[in-house]
């Protein structure tokens, strides 16, 4: 809902779309709309959720966890992030102090929040002022972007002072609330991690090279910290989990996922076939365990 409104229709399709591709024979997708006004809807009609008991095995909910408790509270087996693994995906301040005191590091960052004339002053100066808090928090390089996915704001590297004003300015442009993060050097990894899958508690998919090789040991390392990460944050069904390994072996933690991409040749296809499996084995496998 809110901002990912128009993200969670899309995956939403997404789901549907994959599971009548390939998964037809054993399960009949119905569309579940619930719209901005909080209204639920089952093929395009109006329904209580109450009423859903009787016309689902089992939801896979693409929008915000908070539903999953409503679903939880009807007896009706749903797939998706709980509200505490829900809440820790959208924010990273609640992240980064949830994973305090564990082995899991992330990069530094600020949160600044949409534009507002009558509380952050003159638009002309607020670039400025803004930069400076992040210059003296920590140093450049760094990313900015967009918190919001539905933005057309573009992901910026600013390695200069007079870059990072020009960034937050176009965060301001697009009306939306901004991330500043301190760019690790080193090398990008995703990984996959599933449970009760292949007769393990934890199922971590092997590290498929995004930007440079891994040897055995970071694999392994990076492999170590996606598990001990799902199982901090109580995952019940999927995660992502995307690091950068600085090169003097330090992993950081960018950002968690809790929905798998299912689209043809996401990345998440590839691992699946690296360990001769295929996208819809998993989501399969995923909806059966919930049911």
């Amino acid at each position: 809902m809110g901002k990912h409104y128009a993200s969670s229709l899309r995956h939403g399709g997404d789901i549907i779309l994959h599971i009548s591709e390939n998964l037809s024979d054993k399960y009949q997708p119905i569309d579940i709309l619930i719209n901005q006004d909080h209204i639920w809807h089952l093929g395009g009609l109006p329904i209580s959720p109450s009423d859903l008991a009787h016309r689902v095995d089992v939801v896979w909910n693409a929008t915000h966890p908070s539903f999953s408790n409503i679903l939880e509270s009807l007896s009706i087996p749903s797939v998706g992030a709980n509200s505490f693994s829900g809440t820790l995906e959208s924010s990273k301040e609640m992240l980064r102090e949830h994973l305090k005191g564990s082995d899991i590091r992330m990069p530094r960052f600020i949160l600044l929040p949409v534009y507002q004339r009558d509380f952050d002053g003159l638009r002309e100066k607020y670039a400025i002022k803004k930069a400076k808090e992040v210059f003296e928090k920590f140093p450049a390089p760094w990313i900015v972007k967009s918190l919001n996915v539905d933005t057309y704001m573009g992901i910026h590297v600013a390695k200069t002072f007079a870059e990072l004003v020009g960034a937050i300015e176009d965060g301001v442009m697009h009306n939306t609330s901004i991330l500043v993060e301190e760019f690790i050097n080193g090398k990008i990894a995703s990984v996959h991690s599933v449970n009760d899958f292949r007769g393990q508690d934890i199922y971590v998919f092997p590290i498929m090279n995004i930007l440079g090789d891994f040897s055995l040991p970071e694999k392994e390392k990076l492999m170590d910290l996606a598990k001990n990460l799902h199982t901090n944050l109580g995952i019940e069904h999927y995660l992502k989990s995307s690091f950068v390994l600085h090169p003097r072996g330090r992993a950081y933690l960018l950002d968690v996922e809790l929905h798998p991409d299912l689209k043809p040749f996401s990345h998440f296809s590839q691992v699946c076939e690296s360990v001769g499996a295929k996208t819809h084995h998993v989501v399969e496998h995923i909806l059966e365990r919930a049911l």
